[in-house]
């Protein structure tokens, strides 16, 4: 690779640093390239705790992005970004919520989204924030109820386009399964309020267009319903009716292969690929974000990849939160991240 992967270190009371210096030290080749956007104190307090049964992770602090590309195996490369007056000294405490790790972990992202989108790295790979250390940190990263929204809002000031006229969409993806997601951190009343024809239009559009880059042919779309059995006809409600399948007709208009709406408690299980029965369809557009999430992290969290599609850059995340409850013991699995550094090496190709 030409330019190096931004990694950013997640909210640093929570599991995202342990999961990083794991990834380094047990992956190295998936991690060649890559570097931490954060705190060198941080990664060393992490990399502590992950060698009570282990070798020391080096890490080691860079000046220049460029840096990252000849660091050695088993080494991790950090940009320093948080305050360097911590040094150790002042480290969020592990397991808490607070607003300096809602700071710190919110101006990493920021810092690597505005790098990526300047062309200074290839893509970004995010560990976990808590949305509640985030909006303890105060404006601006108390705006954003997570990364999806912060990236979109950086990156359409970046673009000098108003936040409608750059959509984005949450995709959640696993060996067996993907799903894209209608509407994300919102409540209840608000993803049903966020049901409307234009809506499924355009999120079929950008699931179609990421995905055709993404695969190198047409995606198959299967469409789940919001009612229980798709609304049996209008019997459970009359949203697919008025709403969801006119949506997917004007689709298969534009040529998009979108079909449904299906029963949801029953599409994503014809959408799962196994080692001995390929998928009905390649995604599953969910109408709100438990509908989506919940199938694709029973499959396993360990392997699931949070992809935005609709930004002018490649970023992917780990399918998991900050694990408060297991910060600071070793136990972080870092499967997940592992997967999201490899996957975004790949959209790199693709130039979604």
């Amino acid at each position: 690779m030409q330019l190096p992967i931004a990694i950013t270190l997640g909210d640093p009371a929570g599991i995202g640093p342990e999961t990083i210096v794991k990834a380094f030290r047990d992956a190295p080749d998936v991690t060649q390239a890559c570097f931490v956007v954060g705190d060198i104190a941080t990664l060393r307090r992490a990399a502590r705790i992950v060698a009570a049964d282990a070798l020391l992770l080096p890490v080691v602090q860079i000046d220049h992005v460029a840096q990252a590309l000849s660091c050695p195996p088993r080494c991790l490369p950090v940009m320093q970004i948080a305050a360097a007056a911590l040094q150790g000294t002042n480290l969020p405490e592990l397991g808490r919520v607070s607003a300096q790790a809602g700071q710190m972990a919110g101006d990493c992202v920021v810092w690597a989204a505005q790098a990526a989108l300047r062309g200074e790295v290839a893509a970004l790979v995010t560990a976990p924030l808590n949305k509640a250390a985030l909006a303890l940190a105060g404006l601006p990263h108390a705006a954003f109820p997570g990364h999806t929204e912060m990236l979109q809002s950086l990156a359409a000031e970046h673009l000098q386009l108003p936040l409608a006229q750059l959509p984005v969409r949450m995709m959640l993806a696993n060996p067996e399964l993907r799903v894209v997601l209608l509407s994300i951190h919102v409540s209840m009343q608000q993803a049903l309020a966020a049901l409307t024809f234009e809506q499924v239009l355009l999120t079929l559009q950008i699931t179609h267009r990421s995905l055709q880059a993404i695969l190198g042919r047409a995606p198959r779309i299967g469409v789940a319903g919001v009612n229980p059995h798709a609304g049996e006809g209008g019997l459970f409600g009359r949203e697919e009716i008025e709403v969801i399948a006119p949506a997917i007709a004007a689709a298969c208009a534009q040529g998009i292969d979108a079909r449904g709406p299906f029963a949801p408690d029953t599409v994503f299980m014809r959408a799962r690929t196994t080692l001995t029965s390929p998928g009905e369809f390649d995604v599953v557009l969910a109408m709100y974000h438990d509908q989506g999430l919940i199938p694709v992290k029973y499959l396993g969290v360990e392997q699931g990849v949070n992809v935005t599609l609709g930004l002018p850059l490649v970023r992917t995340s780990p399918d998991h939160g900050t694990a408060f409850d297991i910060a600071g013991t070793g136990l972080a699995d870092a499967s997940s991240l592992i997967e999201a550094i490899r996957m975004a090496k790949q959209l790199c190709q693709c130039k979604i």
